[in-house]
């Protein structure tokens, strides 16, 4: 499991002077319910960019926030360093949030979500038919979704990363069980729709940010829980994909990938830009294998009825080979919709 470090005496006071003035302590207080530009905080607190990027800079430079590139938009959320972002969590939480400014804050800042949801509809819209027609190829969402909850147990999860995270329905699923959560992608469009049902769904422990995820964004070994759902048959190296998801795992970390059994549906490469058609359990476990992760369950979840030739999703659970934690496979494990 990872270990939060102690905040030094000096960092404190960097922290606590920082937030020591109103509008950062506005910022701070919308920064505790999600990630922000600098154009969102124009439109919410109504002060001028050079000013907002001042406050910005000073609680970047005091270990409060962190800046992340998202393209040509540059976005800050709350510090990743355990010790900082509790302390803020607990300043935040003894703050009157009835206060009319802190109110006024939050109703702008409910307006920049809906712009952002609408954005979001919108690109769904427009893409919901191709998603549509392979999502009625497998089993129910739901189905899938509970066959992956049980795979991963009961255990508690510290700090999740889901690569590849796409609409964010990882993140949505897992999430309330982790302290913290991040969602890469390599899309701005998919972070905007992810961005949105994080909001609508009141998740406010996760994040996500644009990242290329054979070089993850991320500090290594800091991921108790990493995920790959549906994303190795959109890659030319999945192995490599899954060398550099192995790197974020902290000791004893467990990785879970989510993707589709070996089938002939070639319209998917030819249509949808699948470059695999399906993975073996062999061909994924020798991956993990030569990566250093023990596979600890494997779960074939297959179509139900009516979906004809349709295709079986297969659930693969690995952990750090370094733990000393006894491993228990169920490779031989199905999961069936019926």
């Amino acid at each position: 499991m990872l270990e939060s470090r102690k905040l030094t005496f000096d960092a404190a006071v960097d922290v606590l002077k920082a937030v020591a003035e109103p509008t950062r302590l506005r910022l701070v207080v919308l920064f505790s319910r999600g990630d922000l530009t600098v154009t969102d905080l124009v439109s919410i607190l109504g002060q001028s960019q050079p000013r907002i990027s001042r406050h910005l800079k000073l609680l970047v430079e005091s270990g409060v926030l962190s800046r992340y590139q998202e393209g040509a938009w540059a976005y800050f959320r709350i510090s990743d360093e355990p010790m900082v972002a509790s302390l803020v969590s607990a300043l935040v939480s003894r703050l009157d949030l009835a206060d009319p400014q802190l109110q006024r804050d939050d109703e702008r800042l409910q307006a920049v979500r809906e712009s952002r949801a609408r954005r979001a509809s919108d690109y769904f819209a427009r893409n919901a038919a191709d998603w549509d027609a392979i999502r009625s190829l497998h089993a129910p969402d739901r189905i899938v979704e509970a066959a992956l909850g049980e795979a991963l147990g009961g255990d508690p999860v510290e700090a999740l990363l889901d690569i590849g995270t796409g609409t964010g329905r990882v993140l949505e699923l897992l999430a309330p069980r982790a302290e913290r959560a991040v969602g890469i992608d390599a899309s701005r469009e998919m972070l905007g729709i992810a961005r949105a049902k994080l909001d609508a769904a009141g998740i406010r422990n996760a994040q996500v940010r644009l990242g290329d995820l054979f070089h993850l964004p991320v500090e290594r070994g800091s991921f108790d829980l990493v995920t790959l759902h549906q994303v190795l048959h959109y890659l030319d190296d999945p192995a490599a994909a899954i060398r550099e998801a192995r790197r974020a795992l902290a000791p004893g970390g467990r990785l879970a990938i989510v993707d589709f059994a070996p089938h002939a549906h070639e319209f998917l490469r030819t249509d949808h830009a699948h470059l695999r058609l399906g993975f073996s359990h062999e061909a994924v476990s020798s991956i993990l294998s030569d990566a250093g992760l023990e596979v600890v369950a494997i779960r074939d979840i297959v179509p139900g009825e009516g979906a004809g030739e349709g295709l079986t999703v297969t659930i693969w659970v690995a952990r750090d080979a370094a733990d000393d934690a006894p491993a228990t496979t169920n490779s031989g494990a199905a999961a069936r919709s019926s």
